[in-house]
């Protein structure tokens, strides 16, 4: 795989806690979208992050409040409103540990809305969850009912041209295998031949995935491509035999490895690959529509949470250590547009 790449390298100061004890639960409702409650800070001067996750996190309670010199960067008419209305891309199913139907059935909880009401509170405002396809969160963000997406997003030059970024976490992707597979991916598409790989439609591992599979054709290999709608199906697939592999964002592969241990089909990582591909470390950003105003004063807010420690706290709820930036950036460089 790709030599550590120069932007974790500035990372310190972040440790991991425990791995993740026990299954997250909950699939989502279906459908094209769906709202969660409005919700503030939990009392004056706190959030609570890491509800209901079922074992997926710790629950902890934060100490923060509004920070004035970086609320007034709000633009005017979502401050009159006093509500940041997050778009989330997890139906139909839910992704644990970033975002997931909790243990009551009910809450939609998980590392994304936690990190997005962190940034509310320090905008000083609240937070609205509305949850959509993948595909629909972009039509949401373009329309104007979402403000601004918290859902895993992968900085991409392509997305600069309709949205503008705050960046809060490194976006790294993994290929899970069953654990009896010896296969490993070692960065190179070139071990990717004769593989058959599941991948998420419309994402940014797609795109990946579909010039590996243009390169081996040119060489004569093979590398089949098949799509499934939800979690379950890719997951009976796999023990199935009938895919490699799945190709998708680390963290939530990363997090079922932990569920599967000790079941008949325990899987593993293949290996992990830095989502902006071999060149460049690539992020996950906040995402809104371009010219709303709205990156600089999210990307001061993550940093604010940066400089004072509460976004350690919420890396390490969560398990997530290991994917940390030392600094919230405003449009960085991200997957180029011809990505190798």
């Amino acid at each position: 795989m790709p030599a550590p790449l120069s932007r974790r390298a500035l990372i310190r100061g972040i440790t991991a806690t425990a791995a993740v004890a026990s299954l997250a639960g909950g699939l989502a409702a279906c459908g094209g979208d769906s709202e969660a409650a409005t919700t503030a800070a939990d009392s004056s001067g706190s959030v609570t992050i890491g509800r209901v996750s079922n074992g997926a996190a710790k629950e902890t309670t934060v100490k923060l409040s509004e920070v004035k010199s970086i609320s007034a960067e709000v633009p005017e008419a979502i401050r009159k409103r006093g509500t940041l209305v997050i778009g989330s891309g997890s139906l139909p199913s839910s992704s644990p540990p970033l975002g997931f139907v909790g243990s009551d059935q009910k809450t939609f909880t998980g590392a994304e809305p936690d990190l997005a009401r962190l940034v509310a509170t320090v905008l000083g405002l609240k937070s609205e969850t509305k949850r959509f396809t993948w595909e629909n969160l972009f039509v949401g963000i373009d329309s104007g009912k979402v403000d601004v997406g918290f859902s895993n997003i992968t900085d991409t030059e392509e997305r600069k041209r309709k949205y503008e970024f705050a960046s809060y976490r490194e976006d790294n992707l993994g290929f899970e295998k069953l654990k009896s597979n010896s296969w490993t991916f070692d960065g190179t598409y070139q071990s990717l031949a004769g593989k058959t790989v599941t991948v998420g439609a419309g994402t940014n591992q797609e795109r990946l995935l579909l010039e590996w599979q243009k390169k081996l054709k040119a060489e004569g290999k093979n590398l089949t491509i098949k799509y499934f709608q939800d979690s379950n199906s890719i997951y009976l697939a796999l023990n199935s035999g009938k895919i490699d592999a799945y190709l998708g964002p680390n963290p939530p592969l990363a997090y079922h490895v932990t569920q599967t241990a000790k079941s008949p089909s325990p899987t593993a990582i293949a290996g992990t690959y830095s989502g902006a591909g071999s060149t460049l470390q690539g992020l996950i950003a906040a995402t809104a529509k371009k010219d709303s105003g709205l990156a600089k004063p999210i990307a001061d807010a993550i940093n604010y949470l940066i400089d004072n420690g509460q976004y350690a706290t919420w890396l390490d709820t969560w398990n997530l250590a290991n994917e940390a930036v030392t600094k919230s950036e405003i449009n960085p460089p991200g997957l180029p547009l011809t990505n190798s």
